[in-house]
């Protein structure tokens, strides 16, 4: 197995980890699967890291560059938010090479596009085109392949300003939510915001505001 499979570069807080096989456009092979979680494993263990960028060669960012397909395209649903270039292409092949999915696919995608039309994908194999992809709500954004990556930093950019530790918990909340009932998941919140919000002192939390309409008028 080589390292060199997945590239890995840590700068200001933002891991970006490659999948580097663009001769297979990066279909996840044993080498690569193995790597993957390895070097996944050593980012989350870097107190420095405060948001991963995970794309291919051709909270995570997936930044989808060229086809996500079975296996990749589990491993894109997995991350938190998509991003596509205009040349990305997705496929759930699963059906056609007579295999189950066991990452999560069968669940997360009929929970992100409609039960419908992950219904449709899975029992074709049809691929979808990026813009396709962003009009079902599959990805955030599509932008053209030498914006991707930029645009990616910057998302990550956002994210690795807020706490890490608030971070973390407020995507188990939204996660949580997510797999629970609608009434579940509003109980849920409030059980987490009060025990959360009762630690925290009136007067940081103006501070913050001040920071906040700041940043805002900023991004007008």
């Amino acid at each position: 197995m080589h390292d060199d499979v997945i590239l890995c570069e840590v700068a200001d807080g933002i891991a970006v980890v490659t999948l580097n096989r663009p001769q297979a456009m990066n279909a996840l092979n044993r080498a690569l699967r193995s790597r993957l979680a390895e070097v996944m494993r050593q980012v989350d263990a870097d107190a420095s890291v405060r948001a991963v960028i995970l794309t291919g060669a051709g909270a995570v960012i997936g930044a989808i560059n060229g086809v996500a397909i079975t296996g990749g395209f589990e491993v894109a649903l997995a991350c938190d938010v998509l991003v596509a270039s205009t040349s990305a292409r997705f496929a759930d092949t699963h059906a056609r090479v007579g295999i189950v999915p066991g990452w999560g696919l069968s669940q997360k995608l009929s929970r992100m596009i409609g039960i419908s039309r992950a219904k449709e994908l899975a029992f074709t194999g049809n691929f979808l085109d990026a813009a396709t992809a962003l009009a079902w709500g599959l990805v955030n954004h599509v932008v053209s392949p030498e914006e991707l990556l930029p645009l990616a930093r910057k998302l990550a950019g956002d994210m690795a300003g807020i706490d890490p530790a608030f971070l973390a918990n407020y995507k188990r909340l939204i996660d949580d939510g997510y797999a629970a009932s609608f009434g579940e998941g509003l109980v849920l919140e409030a059980q987490r915001s009060s025990a959360a919000n009762a630690a925290v002192a009136p007067e940081e939390v103006e501070a913050r505001r001040a920071a906040v309409q700041e940043r805002g008028r900023g991004q007008g």
